[in-house]
């Protein structure tokens, strides 16, 4: 069975770095580009501003995507903060616009900002060229008291690939002590889609099944949930991928007023099954990957995005870490 895998684009550095246009792998495509503001890294494509990556914010207790832009320029996440009488503003410091987040982390709630994921360091600094930047960092989870639940290495990487831009999100997690993830809806991969484009605006979500917005698909598995409509003329969209070598399938908790996080943990949220409490032992590493394809400029159906996922397999591979589950 094939499983699903969310991914997402992340960056942030604590020094004063920028990333100069270049050729890199391939310099027949645009360039690539990060330069670092306090607690935040801006991510360039041939000089235009694609994505603000957030490690340090007041706020929001854990590092986002905000102000992410398709091909073109359009903006497929919801303005950070909502704007009011033009967004939703609901969940303002939950959904910023792509994040990983967990509701139940070791008994701690790090979706609702009570315990903090704290960036720690790069391990690999964010090197960019022509259609590819990379980077790795390593951040700590910790309680709302301070206490270490565990540690993460994040290693991101995002494209520009024929369907789009591609951002890929792969997480290593371990830590000197047994934890575990919980089970509840607000687990995984998550994005909040800008306004224009969500269900209850005319927008419309499609996933692997072919199944249709939240009354079809919330709470159901599938590799990838598409999300897209109409912004100022132009069919733009976000597709959440789910990596078939996660240790389960991704349940979707899919919202029609713009939000879908996909989430491997919640079997009982998602009346699957028994409670669900996946653990990681000391010495072992539990991975997670996902993957999101921001596309624009024709309308994208299932065959597309079907060949849109295939290609984000292709370009992966590895296998997940050791778990236990009660």
């Amino acid at each position: 069975m094939s499983h699903s895998r969310c991914f997402a684009i992340l960056i942030g550095c604590s020094l004063a770095l920028a990333i100069r246009p270049g050729r890199a792998d391939n310099g027949d495509l645009p360039a690539v580009a990060a330069r670092s503001t306090p607690g935040q890294l801006a991510i360039t494509v041939a000089g235009q501003p694609v994505a603000t990556y957030v490690y340090r914010d007041k706020s929001i207790r854990r590092p986002y995507f905000a102000h992410v832009k398709a091909p073109g320029g359009t903006q497929v996440t919801r303005n950070h903060p909502p704007i009011e009488g033009r967004d939703r503003t609901d969940h303002a410091t939950m959904h910023p616009g792509i994040w990983m987040a967990f509701g139940d982390l070791g008994g701690e709630d790090f979706w609702r900002n009570k315990g903090r994921v704290v960036h720690e360091a790069f391990v690999e600094k964010p090197a960019g060229g022509g259609g590819k930047l990379t980077f790795a960092v390593r951040n700590r989870y910790r309680q709302a008291n301070g206490d270490l639940i565990c540690r993460e290495v994040c290693r991101l990487t995002f494209l520009i690939r024929p369907s789009g831009y591609l951002l890929m999100w792969d997480s290593t997690f371990s830590a000197d002590e047994s934890f575990y993830f919980g089970d509840q809806e607000e687990m995984g991969l998550g994005v909040r889609v800008a306004t224009p484009i969500s269900v209850a605006a005319g927008g419309t979500m499609l996933d692997a099944e072919r199944r249709r917005n939240e009354g079809e698909i919330w709470g159901n598995a599938a590799d990838w949930c598409d999300y897209g409509g109409t912004v100022d003329g132009r069919n733009v969209g976000m597709t959440l991928m789910c990596h078939p070598d996660n240790f389960r399938p991704c349940w979707l908790h899919a919202r029609d007023y713009g939000f879908v996080t996909a989430n491997p943990f919640g079997r009982q949220a998602f009346r699957k099954g028994p409670p669900s409490r996946v653990f990681v032992r000391p010495g072992d590493e539990f991975r997670l990957r996902f993957g999101v394809l921001l596309h624009a400029g024709q309308e994208f159906g299932w065959p597309e995005l079907k060949a849109a996922y295939a290609d984000y397999v292709r370009l992966t591979s590895g296998v997940a870490g050791h778990h236990s589950e009660d």
